[in-house]
């Protein structure tokens, strides 16, 4: 099977935008599917870590997905965010689903229970053997506290409904041990945006993005400078997202992001409890630094 190529490139993760009384802003989304869409990504995920999934009900989550798939003015690809740390609930929101205009899902590694590499295998493998669409794994040990290990993850990619993996993890030792082990079709994202010129130069094949949300432009020309074997061009771009991708995370994600769309006029900062809106000195920084590089 070759290498599922709608999935190569720059995968936007889809931040949810809520107004002042923290209802779904949905002219807000609106606007966000259009930058993402008219900026070059090539394709979106809805409902990941990003969208504030945990803090989003299911009624939501559908509204969302649904509003999204209509609004998704170009058909790109979507992959959805169906994941959890308790299968039998996943595989519920599994039948419960409508996967029409979904292209595949993203399911987290399952958090706080700390299952061993082997239950890790164990949950995948039902929801691969239940999705009517293809799985993307997704690896984020610092939410986790859970890392799925190389010899994992290469065992679930013989399953035939487990495409790829996004991996957050931050070892550039991990990423190249699974880049020379993957099959040729496994699809390899980088879920470390600044990491990227570095995954792609030892085979990675794109990445899902948090910085896509607010510059997708620009954050698409460093990916594809990398895929097209353009290193300078890219490590360039990488360098001046630096100091920026680090502030995004100061007070947690989305926080940062949600920020910088805030002042480029897309939607509100705000988000649900326990997360906070940026604060004022990092609203200031995160301007100033989007000023300098001249992302607005």
């Amino acid at each position: 099977m070759p290498l599922d190529q709608r999935f190569k490139g720059v995968g936007a993760a889809l931040i949810t935008p809520f107004d002042e009384q923290n209802a779904i802003d949905y002219p807000g989304l609106k606007r966000l599917i259009d930058l993402v869409t008219e900026g070059g990504s090539d394709y979106l995920v809805v409902q990941g870590t990003t969208g504030e999934s945990p803090t989003v009900n299911s009624r939501e989550k559908r509204e969302i997905l649904a509003f999204t798939i209509k609004n998704n003015s170009k058909s790109l690809p979507i992959v959805y965010g169906l994941g959890g740390n308790d299968t039998q609930s996943v595989l519920d929101c599994i039948k419960e689903t409508d996967f029409t205009g979904v292209d595949a899902i993203l399911s987290v590694c399952p958090y706080y229970n700390k299952p061993t590499q082997e239950g890790i295998i164990a949950h995948f493998t039902a929801i691969a053997d239940a999705s009517p669409v293809p799985v993307l794994l997704y690896n984020v040990p610092g939410r986790t506290v859970i890392n799925m290990k190389p010899d994992t993850i290469i065992a679930l990619a013989g399953h035939a409904n487990i495409i790829g993996i996004k991996d957050a993890g931050g070892s550039i030792e991990q990423s190249m041990e699974l880049a020379s082990r993957v099959p040729d079709d496994f699809l390899l994202l980088s879920g470390d945006d600044n990491l990227v010129t570095t995954m792609v130069s030892v085979g990675w094949h794109g990445v899902i993005s948090v910085i896509a949300n607010a510059f997708p432009k620009e954050f698409g020309e460093l990916t594809w400078h990398a895929l097209e074997g353009r290193f300078k061009e890219a490590a360039k771009l990488q360098l001046a997202f630096l100091e920026f991708d680090t502030l995004l995370y100061v007070e947690s994600n989305p926080v940062g992001i949600k920020k910088c769309l805030e002042i480029k006029g897309i939607c509100s900062s705000a988000v649900r409890l326990p997360l906070l809106k940026a604060s004022q000195a990092l609203g200031e920084k995160l301007e100033k630094a989007m000023v300098r590089e001249g992302f607005i």
